[in-house]
């Protein structure tokens, strides 16, 4: 019987112990406060994105990674709790691009060998997520340009 429960208990621990690691959506109270007062428009955890470096290059790597995005008037974040892989908000500077394919957005940021991107297929309306990332890269565009 002591073999038997030692067996649940165990698995019970390992079980916790799986579910505690797939969560990637905690903000800090600060984030919380600041994207309230930017306006959530979407927010997605525990989604797969793709994380691509150097696209279409020699030696480009990719991996899938386990992530949030969190998306406002303001800013664009992708993010594993406190650990930032993207940011984009309209001080961030940089070069930043939105390419919708079917039902997967693509934000990619960066040119030449520090190129990346992160694709996702949003929980909703991909043509929505695209268009409200297209805008706050906008606002962090000296000319206002139209991003891709």
């Amino acid at each position: 019987m002591l073999r038997s429960q030692f067996g649940w208990t165990l698995l019970a621990v390992l079980v916790a112990a799986l579910g505690c690691g797939q969560e990637t959506g905690r903000l800090s109270p600060d984030q919380e406060q600041r994207f309230a007062a930017e306006g959530i428009l979407h927010r997605a955890d525990n989604i797969r994105f793709r994380w691509t470096e150097g696209a279409g290059r020699r030696g480009s790597t990719w991996e899938d990674r386990l992530a949030s995005i969190v998306v406002t008037r303001r800013s664009v974040l992708i993010h594993k709790n406190a650990k930032v892989g993207l940011e984009i908000t309209p001080g961030s500077g940089g070069q930043y691009e939105v390419h919708r394919d079917a039902d997967r957005v693509r934000i990619s940021a960066g040119t030449g060998r520090s190129a990346e991107a992160w694709s996702f297929v949003p929980n909703d309306n991909a043509e929505r997520w695209a268009q409200d990332i297209r805008a706050v890269i906008r606002l962090g565009s000296p000319t206002g340009a139209n991003p891709k």
